[in-house]
């Protein structure tokens, strides 16, 4: 058996820091599965995503560079987008697979695809649909960016072209008109497959990765396996065994359905013998949707959001503030917490230090190693700040215990939605003192001008500079139309 760990990345989709029960003290369900892992391992108190949305959390994980960064400014991609990671990016995939990786993703990859068309050339949104031709290989995907093997959904589950892509190519070529399903379930109207049951995406995905699990057991070499799960993101679909588990609504038993896949992963490994030399994560890529229903939800004494702010999409601690577990038995300490600032793009970084890898200067820019705090020679923190970001592109850096909001409003779904007329009577930035004010309630932007000044000048740096970590500086990408940059002056702005 090779000595160099392996790697599973297990990536929930919308499943918020309250939804765990290793995190949550008040949480109406108990995922066991996901508690084992803490238990075994490490939790983290203070991890974030990059991104409060979906698609751009993705490409900080797997490059290790800010979202914004890339030509994505806000919102997210659709099932038939372009893809936004850059040519030549060095993904964690690509980094792993040099040193001699097995790499594969299993589910939903969301960061655009080259959809062919029939009468030649590339999709750009759902109006091109009809003309898509899926006979024809997908170019610029999973496997163009680091992996050897790919099975799963081009987006969202609720997003269109319902099919399995393999590799390359979609599984089947009969596809009919679907005419969608709303509210909890909610898919959007488009086409789908004559093998995909929207129910069984998840089991379906969870047994391809056992299967690859199963396959590599036997070979001499390190695999990564990245699964972002389409779950408990939309549609809210919990398999028949797992309706009414929870206790509460269809939310919380998708919740532990998830908590089950995770369970499963865990069995094929123990049955393999590679529980002990393999890197298990387990986290989320933002904070949950309304569409679990908070107030249903809180009927039960339920929080998805625990006890930050905010949800899904808002600038907010719960738009980005992110369950985040690791198991790894021969570094970390078993049941060991860490109550470190963490972000997601720290994880090529880390990995990169595991395994011996010099990184480029031109590739996780804003990456940090995080394997003193998992082996535990240090307490000290290791990262200087972090930035966060909202589906509308709103700015926020947090540096200790002072956080910096470069909006007036949520910036993203919650109250006061940008441009609202609550909004419009608020300043122009909010800073909260989440060491006494974790709910950010008071906005303390008039009494600690310095505060401001200090982090505005930090935020400004890592934006100019293209990287927030030591090295010379990096370009942006897609800078041409940046109104969220608001508070850089005209000749800031010709630097960027």
């Amino acid at each position: 058996m090779s000595t160099t760990p392996n790697l599973i990345y297990i990536f929930a989709d919308d499943m918020g820091y309250g939804d765990l029960s290793c995190l949550n003290e008040n949480a109406q369900w108990q995922t066991a599965h996901i508690d084992g892992l803490a238990t075994a391992g490490m939790r983290f108190t203070d991890a974030h995503s990059s991104s409060a949305v979906c698609t751009p959390s993705r490409y900080s994980v797997l490059t290790g560079r800010y979202n914004w960064r890339s030509v994505l400014k806000q919102g997210v991609t659709g099932g038939y987008s372009r893809p936004v990671l850059e040519d030549q990016r060095l993904t964690v995939a690509s980094m792993l697979r040099e040193q001699g990786y097995r790499t594969a993703c299993v589910g939903k990859w969301h960061l655009g695809l080259e959809w062919p068309l029939k009468n030649g050339g590339i999709a750009t949104t759902y109006q091109d649909e009809e003309q898509v031709d899926f006979s024809a290989p997908i170019t610029n995907g999973p496997i163009q960016h680091g992996f050897d093997y790919y099975f799963g959904i081009s987006a969202s589950l609720d997003m269109p072209p319902y099919v399995y892509i393999e590799n390359d190519r979609a599984t089947t070529t009969s596809v009919r008109r679907f005419e969608g399903m709303e509210d909890k379930k909610m898919m959007r109207p488009g086409v789908i497959g004559d093998d995909f049951d929207p129910e069984e995406v998840l089991p379906t995905l969870t047994g391809k990765v056992q299967d690859l699990i199963d396959a590599y057991a036997d070979q001499n070499t390190p695999f990564f396996i990245y699964y972002p799960m389409p779950a408990p993101h939309t549609p809210i679909l919990p398999t028949v065994e797992f309706r009414g588990a929870s206790g509460t609504n269809e939310y919380g038993d998708f919740c532990l359905q998830v908590d089950d896949a995770v369970g499963r992963v865990m069995q094929t490994l123990e049955k393999n013998g590679l529980v002990e030399n393999t890197i298990v994560i387990f986290t989320s890529d933002n904070g949950c949707s309304p569409k679990a229903d908070f107030p249903e939800l809180a009927s039960y004494g339920h929080n998805p959001s625990y006890v930050f702010r905010g949800m899904k999409s808002d600038i907010f601690e719960g738009g980005h503030r992110i369950p985040f577990v690791i198991r790894w038995p021969d570094v970390i300490e078993a049941g060991s917490v860490s109550d470190q600032t963490f972000c997601l793009t720290d994880l090529t970084a880390t990995m990169a230090e595991v395994t011996g890898y010099r990184l480029p200067d031109n590739a996780a820019e804003d990456s940090v190693s995080n394997l003193s705090i998992w082996n535990g020679s240090t307490t000290e923190p290791v990262r200087e700040a972090v930035v966060h970001h909202s589906i509308n592109g709103s700015f926020s850096i947090r540096k200790g215990r002072w956080k910096l909001e470069m909006c007036p409003d949520s910036g993203g779904w919650s109250s006061p939605k940008p441009g609202s007329q609550e909004a419009k009577g608020l300043p122009a930035i909010q800073l909260y003192d989440l060491s006494t004010d974790i709910g950010e309630k008071n906005n303390v932007q008039d009494t600690y001008p310095d505060v401001v000044e200090e982090l505005t000048r930090l935020l400004t740096r890592y934006v100019k500079n293209g990287r927030s970590t030591p090295g010379s500086t990096q370009p942006n990408t897609g800078v041409r139309h940046w109104p969220e940059l608001h508070w850089l002056s005209e000749s800031e702005m010709q630097d960027v």
